[in-house]
């Protein structure tokens, strides 16, 4: 039988959604059922034997689509695998360090007792919605700071963890 896997995301101008449908696709070439959606459209995840959760960081804090999709689904989420990301960061340090998850999300890994999370650099381009992220981008302090390579390794540990395989590194 396959393992089925959700990979649910909380994303405001996509960027979010591009992080979860790569993690969805490292897990189907390892050989899970594996699919990306949005954490708002999501109502029922116990047709699912793992889940990995994503949002997009917004001063601070998840995106709302993912924080709700947690809330939404706590009792079922608390009974399979679960882990989780972030993506957010407009400069280089997610790929030079270990950055912790914010306050809420380390709360809600300990809630749900999640198996990992991971923090990826964001993006923010031309064309962004909201003021402040057109006045960012308008500043100079966008860009594109995902390293899609990190993101493959990390959805593969993830896969690892979910065969009973030893962690890669």
């Amino acid at each position: 039988m396959t393992t089925e896997v959700l990979v649910a995301y909380g994303t405001t101008n996509g960027s979010t959604a591009q992080i979860a449908e790569t993690v969805a696709e490292v897990l189907r070439k390892e050989g899970f059922a594996a699919s990306a959606q949005s954490a708002r459209s999501v109502r029922d995840v116990t047709r699912y034997d793992a889940v990995v959760v994503g949002g997009g960081l917004y001063a601070g804090r998840w995106h709302k689509d993912a924080r709700r999709f947690l809330r939404r689904n706590r009792q079922a989420l608390a009974e399979r695998p679960l882990w989780l990301f972030s993506s957010g960061p407009l400069d280089a340090s997610a790929s030079e360090k270990d950055i912790p998850p914010v306050p809420g999300v380390k709360r809600a890994m300990v809630r749900l007792d999640a198996k990992g999370h991971t923090t990826f650099g964001g993006c923010l381009e031309e064309g962004a919605k909201g003021r402040i992220a057109r006045m960012i981008v308008r500043n100079g302090k966008g860009g594109d700071f995902r390293d899609f390579t990190e993101i493959e390794r990390w959805a593969a540990r993830v896969a690892d963890e979910l065969a009973g395989a030893p962690k890669r590194n």
